[in-house]
This record gives structure tokens, C-alpha cells and sequence, in this order.
């Protein structure tokens, strides 16, 4: 990726929706433009967590502004992503479908560790160089994610189902504050936290940072308050609730360094904060200027290179927790590469390959659970596991190009109008036909070629006589592919 390329990170956050714009500078992203809108999608769950249509029309028409700022920007120059409330929400395909289409931008709904290992990736960025051992804490609008890491490095990362908006509308309706509810809800996020005690415990950080939202508004208010020194320490959030509770209401709250958009769930984000600080024996915790939009943005930059990747040492890492065979992993990935390659064109080919690759890796990665059905096993594996770099809708297509790499393609639940999933996928079976007797296939003068949605193998004269076997299996996947829209012919 050269210097001077534009890139943007578009983050759903719970309760806003922000847009970071930056240009490519030596490895560093300075920012050339920032919006931010409340847009409190967190606040539109309603009780069978499906988003009411008036927070999706919210959503909507922020992306809409947003997109008018991208209009010039190509796929690889945007990342969007979105967080817990996207997680949670059942009707998420209904509002995902739409905003796509609206942003004109993949958003990628992203897991709570990975939330985690991106607001890492933004806070170290824009930190000065150290071998400072650090603590990141951040506060969103229905998760909270802490953070153990050093350098660039996130060693831990973990993501909690507490947020400032969930707790200002369970603890503190129609934003009344008192000191029983303030009582009641830093207790119900220490039960929620308790599970941080023994991994986060003091003697593994030395310094402790705080990420964007909440942490953000409280740093802000102490600083103009003159409460402190630039920084959260008990004393200040103690003086802090007490404004709270002496205004008695969000709406009569006024403090200097109090945003409007940020009154709604002051209430809920301090109470969690406490609870933080509490738990963790935490002293003193400096305001970062780095959050998730930014990790978002050295990911695109890492994303550029296979070797810088992080999805490749995800999918190494993997593939030795559950022993899968390397060599015939290796095998199968040199197989349909082959064929993808004749199919696609090398630039369009660059991360339907990658992401091929990455499949047949773990084609077998199954088999540990069971063999028999081990593409089933497979499949789950990877739509219930997390990994760092991916977001739910990657490490869905890959379960799906496992599942479908052998067996009936019918009973698939895939789109088969999505043309690189389809060419993906016949390359996977074709690569793990020709690898079924666990040796390199032999691929010389076999061409793959496509037209339309008709798919040919030309195999050279006689190939069938010197592998019988091989061609009784490509003769059969021509006959399982009669099934769909599309067809293969040998």
C-alpha cells in the first residue's frame, strides 16, 4: 500500500456510529477527517432483541452520510465493522442487508475478541514506542473489553456483556440517579466481570489505558473539573458520582466536558467504570486517543500483505490445535490454487486464493472430533470458534467451503449465485478428489475453464487409464453438480 492512500474505518458501535478518514503516511495513518453520530442502535433492542424499525432507520440514514464521503474510495481502502449490538440482534441480516447496500462497503460483524484485538491495535498505534506492560480497558455501549498486551501485541483479550447503554436503561430508566440504583448496577457489572480476576490480575500490567467512549467523557469532565491531573484514579470517579447524584437526572446534569450525546448513558458507563476499577485494583487509568476505528485502519494496512496477515497465523495456530495432516493440507491448498488461478485473473484472484488456501487448511480440521462426517465437525468448528483477524461473516464462508468440500451439494446452504464462492468451492473438491490417496496430484495439462456458469475439466489423452480412480471421482462430481444452477462437466 503506498503513501498517500486514502483509507477509512467505519465502527457500529451500541450507541454511536463513527467514521475515521485517514491517509497513509510511513506506516502511519493521520487522520484527514472525523464523524461521529449518535446513533444508540443499542438503545433500538427491544425485549426479543430484535432492532425496532425506527434504530435501523437511524442506522441507515447515518451510513448515508457516511457513504457520501466514500464515494471515491475502493474496497480495499474501507473497513467496516460492527460490534455487540449487531451480535446480539436476531433481524442483524434484515438492517446488514440494507446498510451494505446504502454504504456500498462490506461491514463485517465482528466477534467480541476480536472487537478486543482491534481496540488493542488502535491504542498501541497511537501510543509512543514502550515495552510498558498495559492494561486497555473500553467501555461501549453493551460490551466492555479489556486488554492485556505489550508493544503491538495483545497477549489476552476478552469481551464482557456489560455496557453503557444496557446499564442506563436497566439501572437508571428515564435517567434518574440515585444511590441505590448506582449501588445496584456497579454490583451487577462486578458479578459480570468477576471472570477477569484471575487473568487480569495486577502484577501482569503496569499501566493502565482507557479507550474511547465512556472512558473518553470521564476523562473530559475530570480534566475540566480540574478533578485530577489528566487522569482516572477512585477519587475522581467517587467525586464524579457524586455530581451525579447531586443533579438527581441525566437531563439536569451539567458538568464542563459533558457532551449532549453522552448524557443519556453517563449513568450506566461510571457505574461499570467503578465496578473496573474496583475489581482490578486499578489507581490511576489514562484516557488513550486509539479505539477500535483505528485498529480497524492498521488492519487494513496488515491485511495488504499475506505475511502481515494476522488471519494466516490464526489458521496456522488452528490447524495444530486440532492435528490436521499438513502434508495433505498442503497438497490440497497446491491443487486449487492451481485451478483457481486458471479461473480468476490474477488481482481478482487475491483473496478468493487467500481465502481458499485458508480452507483447504483446515478442510480436515474435523477429523479430531470425528471422522466420521469430519466436514460437518469441520464446519462447526469454524462458525463457533474465535480467531483473531476474521469477522463472523469470513469464518462463515470458510465453514462453508469445509462443509461443502465433499458430499452432496443440494443440501449446501449456500448462495449459488455468488460466483467466487462457487468457483472456490469446485477448486476445493476438485483439489481433494484428485488428493484422495494422500500424494501430490498429478496436474499437468488439466485446464479448468468456465463459461457462463458452465465448468470444464479438459484432461490430457489417457490421463483416465493412469488414474482410473481419480476420474470414477470426477465423473461422480460432475453428476453431484446436476443438482444446482451451475455445471461441471469433465
Amino acid at each position: 500500500m503506498k503513501d498517500g492512500t486514502l483509507l477509512a474505518a467505519v465502527d457500529l458501535g451500541s450507541n454511536s456510529f463513527r467514521l475515521e478518514m485517514g491517509r497513509l503516511d510511513h506506516g502511519q495513518v493521520l487522520r484527514v477527517q472525523y464523524l461521529k453520530e449518535p446513533v444508540r442502535l443499542g438503545g433500538g433492542l427491544d425485549d426479543s432483541r430484535n432492532l425496532t424499525a425506527g434504530a435501523m432507520e437511524r442506522g441507515w440514514q447515518c451510513l448515508a452520510r457516511f457513504a457520501e464521503q466514500l464515494a471515491s474510495f475502493g474496497p480495499a481502502q474501507v473497513r467496516a465493522a460492527a460490534t455487540q449490538t449487531l451480535r446480539e440482534a436476531r433481524n442483524r441480516d434484515a438492517f446488514l442487508s440494507r446498510a451494505q447496500e446504502i454504504l456500498g462497503h462490506p461491514i463485517d460483524v465482528i466477534s467480541g475478541r476480536e472487537e478486543a484485538r482491534l481496540i488493542y491495535q488502535g491504542v498501541a498505534h497511537l501510543l509512543p514506542q514502550s515495552d510498558e506492560k498495559r492494561l486497555v480497558v473500553d467501555i461501549g455501549g453493551r460490551s466492555t473489553e479489556l486488554i492485556l498486551g505489550q508493544g503491538y501485541r495483545a497477549d489476552v483479550t476478552e469481551s464482557f456483556r456489560v455496557g453503557s447503554v444496557a446499564w442506563s436503561m436497566r439501572y437508571f430508566p428515564e435517567g434518574q440517579f440515585t444511590a441505590p440504583a448506582f449501588e445496584r448496577a456497579e454490583v451487577a457489572a462486578q458479578a459480570i466481570l468477576d471472570g477477569a480476576l484471575d487473568i487480569y490480575t495486577r502484577e501482569r500490567w503496569e499501566v493502565a489505558y482507557g479507550s474511547s467512549g465512556t472512558i473518553g467523557a470521564v476523562a473530559d469532565m475530570l480534566l475540566a473539573s480540574s478533578q485530577g491531573q489528566g487522569e482516572i484514579t477512585p477519587e475522581g470517579l467517587a467525586w464524579l458520582q457524586r455530581q451525579l447524584l447531586l443533579a438527581r437526572s441525566a437531563d439536569r446534569l451539567r458538568l464542563p466536558g459533558l457532551k449532549d450525546d453522552r448524557r443519556p448513558v453517563i449513568g450506566g458507563g461510571l457505574s461499570i467504570l467503578r465496578a473496573v476499577f474496583s475489581l482490578l485494583g486499578v489507581e490511576r487509568m489514562l484516557a488513550a486517543s486509539g479505539a477500535l476505528r483505528h485498529g480497524l485502519l492498521y488492519d487494513l494496512i496488515d491485511r495488504e500483505q499475506a505475511e502481515s496477515d494476522v488471519r494466516g497465523a490464526t489458521i496456522e495456530r488452528l490447524a495444530v490445535r486440532f492435528g490436521v495432516d499438513r502434508k495433505q493440507a498442503r497438497r490440497v491448498a497446491q491443487a486449487a490454487g492451481h485451478f483457481l488461478k486458471q479461473l480468476l485473473g490474477s488481482e481478482e484472484a487475491r483473496d478468493a486464493a487467500r481465502q481458499l488456501t485458508w480452507a483447504a487448511q483446515l478442510h480436515e480440521v474435523g477429523i479430531q472430533v470425528s471422522h466420521s462426517d469430519y466436514h460437518k465437525h469441520g464446519a462447526y468448528i469454524l462458525d463457533n470458534t474465535d480467531a483473531a483477524g476474521f469477522s463472523q461473516q469470513e469464518l462463515h464462508r470458510l465453514s462453508l467451503l469445509v462443509l461443502g468440500h465433499r458430499g452432496k451439494l443440494r443440501k449446501l446452504d449456500a448462495d449459488f449465485d455468488d460466483e467466487f464462492f462457487i468457483q472456490q468451492l469446485l477448486c476445493l473438491r476438485l483439489a481433494v478428489i484428485l488428493c484422495h490417496a494422500r500424494r501430490d496430484a498429478e496436474l499437468r495439462g488439466l485446464q479448468l475453464t468456465r463459461d457462463g456458469r458452465a465448468l470444464r475439466l479438459a484432461l490430457p489423452q489417457a490421463w483416465g487409464s493412469s488414474y482410473p480412480q481419480s476420474l470414477h471421482l470426477l465423473q461422480q462430481e460432475s453428476v453431484a453438480w446436476q443438482k444446482t444452477p451451475w455445471s461441471f462437466t469433465v
